[in-house]
């Protein structure tokens, strides 16, 4: 599959590049999809919840009142559950959610969530450029001249780039991220995907390893 490359301007620069078969049209495994971004969004849990059960209350342990005679229920403790301010029953604890997942489960997972990308004509690449300084303008005029629509961009750079990172992070609808980071989740999670050129062969290396 071949793609034109664009300048930040729009306009066609003239090269155009190859998107490789064995990364951006493979056979589509959903089912890896599901298994990589229900792992990946696992391990964004904390898992830190936690409630005071009865032994963990701070109430007097004095008895409330008689064992028999009161005419009602016996109570041994204001610690117990059914009391405004007493302890939970089955409350939630702190817990490990990660998860863990073949690493070449996880690469099939990106090369589906990828060719899905290049089937709906989604992927755009565009020149290497700098920023000087963070520019939230300047980004924004960027992804709107290379037509990236306006909802759920993601930015691949071949590396960090402080600046372009800066500049996108008031806009709720971009995201940037380098090509070390990327996941099958920030995938599918974007309308289009803006490949710096250059990311297109760092990727194909690395399903040759």
């Amino acid at each position: 599959m071949k793609l034109p490359v664009l300048k930040i301007d729009g306009t066609d620069s003239g090269k155009k590049v190859t998107l490789e078969d064995s990364v951006f049209a493979i056979q589509p495994n959903d089912h890896a999809i599901y298994l990589d971004v229900v792992q990946y969004l696992a391990n964004q849990r904390h898992g830190n919840a936690k409630t005071k059960d009865r032994s963990e209350n701070a109430h007097s342990t004095k008895k409330l009142g008689r064992q028999k005679g009161g005419g009602g229920a016996r109570h041994g403790s204001l610690k117990s559950n059914i009391f405004v301010g007493g302890g939970r029953v089955f409350g939630p604890v702190p817990r490990f959610y990660h998860s863990k997942l073949n690493k070449k489960v996880k690469a099939l997972a990106r090369k589906s969530a990828l060719t899905y990308k290049a089937q709906e004509q989604a992927i755009i690449v565009v020149e290497p450029f700098t920023m000087e300084a963070p520019k939230t303008k300047e980004l924004l005029n960027i992804t709107s001249a290379i037509k990236a629509g306006d909802r759920k961009v993601l930015y691949v750079l071949p590396e960090n780039s402080t600046n372009i990172y800066l500049s996108s992070r008031n806009l709720p609808q971009v995201n940037v991220i380098c090509v070390d980071e990327i996941n099958t989740y920030e995938i599918m999670n974007a309308n289009s995907l803006v490949l710096i050129d250059g990311v297109q062969d760092i990727l194909a290396e690395r399903n040759q390893r």
